[in-house]
């Protein structure tokens, strides 16, 4: 019943989608779709509650001293986490304006992606801040960098649209530069 929600809700809106067109789509009787969903809303919250774990561990990730490669990978995790739900996403980012559970939904998943970058940069950060060779990054700059990039990667994920690998290349390496340079 979920799939089925799912594909009619991102071909033809949540609005325009009755739950008489989800019970023909999954082959169920409407009354089923009503015994497990009392309103057609929590349809739509079950397919939020099915986004994949965003969580990612960061000993995985990080490459000591590289923040440009450490970036690069978690990007590419990112990136292959969400191709695992294009329809999904696609479906709860048009739906984000009309709906408050979907867009709360949308801005926890923003706010992990900021924690996991902030912490991702850090660890890259900590052997060259160690030895006082490099790292002029504070905290400050991380959270700034952090916020950036998620914006980067939301903004991605939002339109679907992965082929200006240039774009993300220009702005990874802004980053990298800017938390890697030297204090003066």
């Amino acid at each position: 019943m979920l799939s089925a929600a799912g594909e009619l809700f991102a071909e033809s809106g949540f609005d325009a989608t009755p739950t008489s067109r989800i019970a023909e789509r999954a082959q169920v009787p409407k009354g089923l779709i009503h015994y497990y969903f009392r309103r057609k809303q929590d349809l739509l919250v079950a397919l939020v509650e099915r986004l994949p774990d965003e969580e990612l561990d960061p000993a995985r990730i990080v490459l000591a001293g590289d923040v440009t490669g450490s970036l690069y990978r978690l990007v590419s995790e990112l990136d292959r986490r969400f191709e695992s739900s294009v329809l999904l996403s696609h479906l709860l980012w048009r739906e984000a304006d009309t709906h408050a559970a979907v867009r709360r939904a949308l801005q926890e998943r923003f706010d992990v992606v900021v924690r996991q970058i902030r912490e991702v940069i850090s660890a890259a950060l900590a052997p060259a801040a160690s030895d006082g060779s490099a790292a002029s990054g504070g905290a400050e700059d991380v959270d700034t960098a952090a916020l950036l990039l998620a914006r980067v990667v939301s903004h991605r994920h939002a339109v679907a649209r992965h082929g200006d690998e240039d774009e993300l290349d220009r702005e990874i390496c802004f980053i990298a530069r800017a938390l890697e340079r030297p204090a003066p």
